[in-house]
Parts: C-alpha cells; structure tokens; sequence
C-alpha cells in the first residue's frame, strides 16, 4: 500500500466519498444487501448515528487527501445484554482493494473496540466473498455461523456468513 493517512471521518469531508465507495458496492457487489444507491440525506443520518452511539467511522486517505476506504462498527442488537458486542463494516474504493487498506482499517476498528471495551466483535459477509473471509480470518475472527439464502440479489439467493473476533477486553463486565 502505498503512502496514506488514517482520519477520523466527518460528515463534512467525507460523506460524499463514503456515498461513493457505498453506492459501488451496492450497485456492483454483494457487500452490502441492498438495491438502491443511498443519497447524501442517508448519509448525514448514518454520520448521525454513528456519532450518537458514540461509534467511530474511520478512514484511510491516500497521499492526496482523497478518501480510499472506510469503516466502522455499530450496534449489534438492540438489546442491552449486547452491550459490549458490535457488528463493523469495512469498505474500500474500488480502484484501491487487494492493496492492504482493508486491513489497516480492521486493526484500526479492532483497537478502538479495544479502547471502547467491548468483548466481540461481529462481521457479517457474503459467504461468497472470499477476499473479505480472508481478511477477517488472518485477522483471528472466527467463523461463527452461515445463514443460507437470507439475501436476494443479482437473481441469485445469498448466504451470509458470520465471523466473530473475541476481544480481551472490557476487565470487569457488569450486568444492567
């Protein structure tokens, strides 16, 4: 990977790249489980979201300050015992994939998780997905369990996969 620079993402510098990099992958990948691009309105709340859950949305620009990838994590489920669990999302540029900027993200999200203690952090990914398995299990998350033909997309049925990394952390868990 050539010369870049890990940033906290904004709203305000970012939302039209991240719009980008998202709308590729729906419209030409099964990353994501949706049809129709998402506009700059559904940014500003996902950015929204992420900020009030106290989530980060991190970002690796290349030498020129343009955004080439992105991730974050957010609510797993939205009942209090999951209270340490969190499902991320790694996403990259298409002309910059296969060069190692996802996996800079993922030891970027895996330490904020770290410092946010949270114990387990959840992927889900199409089961055919084969780069992103890779990743995430050179990366020690474990493969925890398929769902098969949850999805539908491109007139296939789609099987998503997920891989879980247990983090040693927080020290002391506490119920409630």
């Amino acid at each position: 990977m050539s010369k870049h620079t890990v940033v906290r993402c904004s709203v305000e510098r970012h939302a039209s790249a991240i719009l980008e990099i998202f709308n590729d992958a729906i419209l030409n990948s099964t990353a994501l489980y949706e049809y129709k691009p998402r506009t700059l309105e559904v940014m500003t709340t996902w950015f929204e979201t992420k900020r009030n859950g106290g989530f980060p949305v991190i970002g690796i620009e290349d030498e020129n300050g343009v955004l080439i990838g992105f991730g974050s994590y957010g609510t797993f489920r939205a009942f209090p015992a999951f209270k340490y669990t969190v499902e991320h999302s790694v996403y990259i540029h298409q002309d910059h994939r296969g060069k190692g900027v996802g996996k800079v993200l993922m030891q970027e999200l895996i330490a904020a998780a770290r410092a946010a203690n949270l114990h387990a952090m959840m992927g889900g990914i199409d089961a055919a997905n084969a780069g992103s398995i890779k990743l995430h299990e050179g990366l020690g998350f474990k493969h925890v369990g398929t769902l098969p033909q949850v999805g539908f997309k491109f007139g296939n049925w789609l099987d998503l996969a997920f891989y879980q990394l247990i983090l040693d952390t927080p020290e002391q868990p506490v119920d409630g």
